[in-house]
C-alpha cells in the first residue's frame, strides 16, 4: 500500500491497486464523525458505442442505458442494496454523468460493514426482463421531471447546439423512445464490459484506520474471481470543431427569463497545468457574464 503525503493541504492518501485491477484510495481523517465511500466506474452516457467484451464488432446502444443500469444494481438477489444501508445506520445513491457512474454511502457507523456491501452489491447484477420493463416507467417519469426543469432544459439544450455528433448533446437519461429499446442483453454486454474492477475506482473517506479498512477490501475481492479484462474499445465520435447551432429559444412557463451562454472548446491541452489554466480562464469568463447580469438586474430595478 502507497502512501503519499500533501503538505499543502495536510492529508494523508493510502492507495492500492488490487490483483483484479481495482484501484482503492483511502483518505483517514481523524476526528471526523461520518464517512464516505464512493465506488465508481469509467462508463458514462457518451459510452454508447464499443466493442463488448468477448466480441469483436462494434455495437451501438440506446441512449440511457448508463443511467437505466444504475437504477437495476440496487437490485440484489436478497434484497435491495438502499435497505441494507439503512439498516446498518447509512444513506445511500448514485449518479450517472457523462463519462462516470457512481455508487455511494455515508455512515457514522459500521464502516467495514458498509465498505463491503457497496463492494458487493455492484460487482454481481442482478436483473430480469420483467424488472427491466417495471424500471422503464420509473426512468420514464424522471424524464419528463427534468423535461419540466427550465435549469435542466437550458443546459442540455447549450449542449445540444454545440455539438453535432458527440453523444454529450443527448440527456444522460435518454429519451422515452431510447429507454424502450433497452432489455436484458443490452444491460448484460454494457455491465460485463464496464464494470470490470480494472475499470473502476474505490475512494473511502473519514475516521477509520487505513491499514485495517484496506485488509477488509482486499480480503472482500480476494473472494471474487474477474476473468482477465482487454482494454476498451470506444467508438469514434467523428465530432467537427464547428458548433451545431447558434441560438435556440423555447418556451416555458417561468417567472424570469433564462439564458444560457456556451463555448465550445477544441484541442484540450494534455498537461494538468495548461488544463488548470484553461479551466480557470473559463470560470472567469462565466464570473464576468454573472456580474454583468447581476449589474443589469440591478440597473432595471433602480430604473
Amino acid at each position: 500500500m502507497k502512501k503519499t503525503y500533501y503538505p499543502t493541504i495536510k492529508e494523508t492518501l493510502y492507495h492500492e491497486k488490487m490483483s483484479n485491477g481495482l484501484n482503492v484510495y483511502l483518505m483517514p481523517k481523524d476526528g471526523f464523525t461520518k464517512t464516505y465511500g464512493l465506488f465508481s466506474t469509467r462508463f458514462g452516457s457518451i459510452d454508447r458505442s464499443f466493442v463488448p467484451l468477448g466480441e469483436t464488432d462494434l455495437i451501438t446502444v440506446p441512449d440511457g442505458v448508463a443511467h437505466f443500469l444504475e437504477h437495476k444494481m440496487f437490485d440484489m438477489e436478497d434484497g435491495d442494496a438502499s435497505e441494507k444501508f439503512a439498516a446498518l445506520g447509512a444513506s445511500s445513491n448514485a449518479f450517472t454523468s457523462h463519462s462516470r457512474t457512481a455508487y455511494l454511502f455515508n455512515t457514522v457507523a459500521n464502516v467495514d460493514e458498509c465498505t463491503e456491501l457497496l463492494l458487493d452489491f455492484v460487482q454481481e447484477l442482478n436483473v430480469t426482463s420483467e424488472s427491466i420493463e417495471k424500471e422503464k416507467g420509473i426512468i420514464n417519469q424522471e424524464i419528463g421531471m427534468y423535461n419540466d426543469d427550465p435549469d435542466w432544459r437550458g443546459y442540455f439544450g447549450a449542449i445540444s447546439n454545440l455539438y453535432h455528433n458527440h453523444p454529450v448533446r443527448i440527456d444522460i437519461a435518454g429519451t422515452v423512445e431510447t429507454v424502450a429499446e433497452i432489455d436484458y442483453d443490452i444491460l448484460q454486454k454494457c455491465y460485463h464490459t464496464f464494470y470490470h474492477p480494472s475499470n473502476m475506482m474505490l475512494f473511502v473517506s473519514g475516521n477509520f484506520d487505513p491499514e485495517h479498512l484496506m485488509s477488509i477490501i482486499r480480503d472482500n475481492q480476494a473472494k471474487k474471481d474477474f476473468n482477465d479484462m482487454p482494454p476498451i474499445v470506444r467508438g469514434d465520435h467523428n465530432e467537427p470543431e464547428t458548433i451545431f447551432k447558434a441560438y435556440e429559444e423555447n418556451e416555458m412557463d417561468v417567472t424570469m427569463t433564462k439564458v444560457n451562454v456556451a463555448i465550445k472548446v477544441n484541442n484540450v491541452p494534455e498537461s494538468p497545468e495548461e488544463k488548470l489554466k484553461r479551466q480557470l480562464s473559463i470560470l472567469y469568463v462565466s464570473w464576468i457574464c454573472y456580474s454583468l447580469r447581476v449589474q443589469s438586474d440591478l440597473t432595471r430595478w433602480l430604473d
